[in-house]
């Protein structure tokens, strides 16, 4: 079994080089007055080597899918500011943070947090990884190597072939002889609540996850359906390439990531 990171990529539902506004672009006027300013794909495109482009998601959604070059400093880094501060003054460019997509707001928090660590000029490139894999292939990294082709992204149909909503993923659990339950979510997001009585096992995402590994050969070798769930239900779509790369016949994604469940128990 290797140890490349697993992952989902959606394609994208943004027409590219259609005008900006708001319905495409959810978060920029919330951000609008704090002086970050974002960045388009062809402006990005035409000027990486003007940029230091810092990628503000996990290490293991960058190890999985990049802008090429980008540095990854998660904005949840003990060290972010360091890094941030180190990358601004060795470049001597603008910081431009990107996230997963455009209801992503890792890489406006991140820019602001690095503008209040001392980073005079951090901008953001709110489009995201997926519109940018979808425009400039041959400047995006896929699993260690060049993308090239869009060919090699999963669909969209396939991804949400693989999604349930609440009651369904609940039904489906319960109809299954011996279900694998897994919760990827980190330690802070899972806050020590198991969502599935205990049924479940917490195996937060790493770069070297060996434990979910040792559960995905089970589920093959003793055909045993596996279930995941995630915080919001964006980080099962980095997941999605590994399991099909491992052949998994039957797993399923909780629609929306236990912030359904907790919504639908009417906690914030």
């Amino acid at each position: 079994m290797n140890g490349l990171p697993g992952v989902l990529l959606l394609g994208v539902a943004l027409l590219l080089g259609a005008p900006a506004g708001a319905e495409d672009f959810p978060l920029r006027d919330k951000y609008a007055s704090v002086g970050v300013p974002p960045v388009e794909t062809e402006e990005l495109a035409a000027s990486l080597d003007a940029m230091a482009v810092v990628d503000a998601r996990s290490r293991y959604e960058f190890e999985t899918l990049h802008v090429r070059d980008a540095v990854s400093i998660p904005l949840a880094s003990r060290d972010f500011d360091e890094s941030v501060l180190a990358l601004a003054e060795e470049s001597g460019q603008p910081l431009v943070f990107y996230c997963n997509g455009v209801t992503c707001a890792v890489s406006y928090k991140a820019a602001l947090k690095a503008k209040e660590a001392g980073v005079e000029d951090a901008r953001v490139y709110d489009a995201g990884v997926f519109a940018w894999a979808q425009a400039h292939p041959e400047h995006t990294v896929l699993l260690g190597e060049p993308l090239q082709s869009v060919d090699r992204l999963i669909a969209n149909e396939e991804f949400e072939r693989r999604l349930l909503g609440e009651d369904a993923f609940y039904a489906r659990i319960e109809a299954s002889a011996d279900p694998i339950i897994v919760d990827i979510r980190s330690k802070d997001q899972r806050q020590g609540v198991s969502l599935f009585q205990m049924r479940d096992r917490h195996v937060p995402l790493t770069n070297d996850n060996r434990e979910l590994g040792g559960l995905v050969e089970v589920a093959m070798s003793e055909n045993r359906p596996m279930f995941f769930v995630d915080a919001t239900g964006k980080q099962v779509r980095w997941l999605q390439y590994y399991l099909e790369g491992q052949g998994v016949p039957e797993y399923w994604f909780l629609e929306g990531g236990a912030s359904k469940i907790y919504e639908s128990m009417g906690i914030q």
